[in-house]
């Protein structure tokens, strides 16, 4: 049960520092069926009786799981998981998959982002039919990286996804209790806990470009193990953040839109 202990610890920490949940609360945690998602809603359900017995702030946990369509998911063993365990999941059918199939790209592929963005879209829309004052999402430590150097390296652009925000288009809160959480930690949680994993049936998995900074990062641990920690610790080291500021940004807006003329 360490590893648990480990990753309930991340949680209490995340939002001690960040302030994700407040009392009375109704958090919906979107659940795919991987690891990551199907061990943050049971943690949060461990997290809210802590905080109940502990700290006397009361919320609820409502497991949300939105119904892609891709063939073959069977959630029938992650169903009787929670079911057992008083945890709520709601099953949520949607047409996703038919409309990213009618949006593909030109080679057939899928679009990973038209998938993360209608997924969003439906969590929160079903938050909303059950109550619900915040959404969670399972993004954690490891993740926040991956899209630091994802931004840098395809957009020039130093910047992540933030530990809690509030979405106005959706106007929910959303927050992310994993982020102080690593991969392997979680890994090791759910092994631990039998907590089961509903394997991914969407053609894209595991060939994304997320998929090349997890493989590009392991490299790098590998040969700077210190690394691993230092980049979760730069996240939010707000004391040691230093970059460029220039003195008259105006003058190269100028010129940029000179040389496009």
């Amino acid at each position: 049960m360490n590893a648990m202990k480990q990753i309930l610890g991340c949680i209490r920490k995340a939002d001690q520092d960040y302030g994700m949940i407040a009392d009375q609360d109704r958090i919906a945690v979107g659940v795919s069926g991987g690891k990551d998602s199907m061990l943050l809603l049971y943690c949060l359900h461990l997290y809210q009786q802590f905080c109940t017995r502990i700290q006397s702030k009361q919320f609820e946990v409502v497991g949300i799981h939105i119904q892609m369509g891709f063939p073959n998911m069977d959630f029938t063993e992650a169903e009787s998981f929670f079911r057992q365990r008083g945890i709520r999941l709601e099953l949520v059918p949607s047409r996703i998959y038919d409309i990213l199939k009618i949006q593909s790209n030109e080679d057939g592929s899928l679009k990973c982002s038209l998938c993360s963005t209608l997924k969003k879209g439906a969590v929160n829309r079903a938050a909303k039919d059950f109550g619900c004052t915040k959404v969670a999402f399972a993004h954690h430590g490891d993740d926040a990286i991956e899209t630091l150097l994802m931004n840098a390296i395809y957009g020039g652009r130093l910047a992540t996804f933030a530990p809690k925000m509030y979405l106005s288009n959706a106007e929910m809160p959303f927050i992310r209790p994993f982020i102080y959480a690593r991969e392997n930690q979680i890994r090791a949680a759910v092994g631990a806990c039998g907590v089961p994993v509903v394997p991914s049936t969407c053609p894209m998995d595991g060939f994304t470009r997320r998929q090349d900074m997890k493989e590009m990062l392991e490299h790098l641990y590998t040969e700077y193990p210190m690394a691993r920690d230092n980049f979760l610790l730069m996240l939010h080291n707000e004391k040691q953040l230093s970059l460029w500021h220039k003195e008259n940004p105006e003058d190269e807006e100028v010129l940029i839109s000179k040389s496009k003329s």
